[in-house]
């Protein structure tokens, strides 16, 4: 089976490259898996989006949350929709202003594929 490619939307990978190395190799290792068509064990999917279209990656590391989304819902690549540091210290609900990034870059992920890969 041949890997998926992956692409980075917006500042997704420059935001990754700003993570501790540990959290970034943890991560990438994590997108490796699911280009092979795996499941990593640091995935789910995110709420809000209507199934297992949308999951995240999230990596605890000394004391933070740090976070990919990524959407697998495209058969010929894998689009990373968004990094970023979980900054607050209440509940686990992803904050509303990363939600909306979200879906703006699926929007822009959606508009990509059709023109790219059909």
């Amino acid at each position: 089976m041949s890997e998926r490619r992956i692409n980075w939307i917006g500042s997704s990978k420059k935001d990754l490259r700003g993570f501790p190395e540990e959290v970034r190799q943890d991560i990438g290792y994590a997108l490796y898996e699911v280009q092979r068509a795996r499941k990593p064990k640091i995935a789910k999917p995110l709420k809000g989006f209507g199934g297992a279209g949308v999951l995240e990656i999230i990596e605890n590391f000394a004391g933070n949350t740090y976070r990919a989304v990524y959407t697998i819902k495209f058969k010929k690549v894998i689009y990373v929709l968004h990094c970023f540091q979980k900054k607050s210290k209440h509940g686990i609900k992803t904050p509303p202003k990363d939600i909306e990034l979200i879906k703006r870059r699926m929007k822009w992920a959606e508009e990509d594929y059709k023109t790219s890969y059909k």
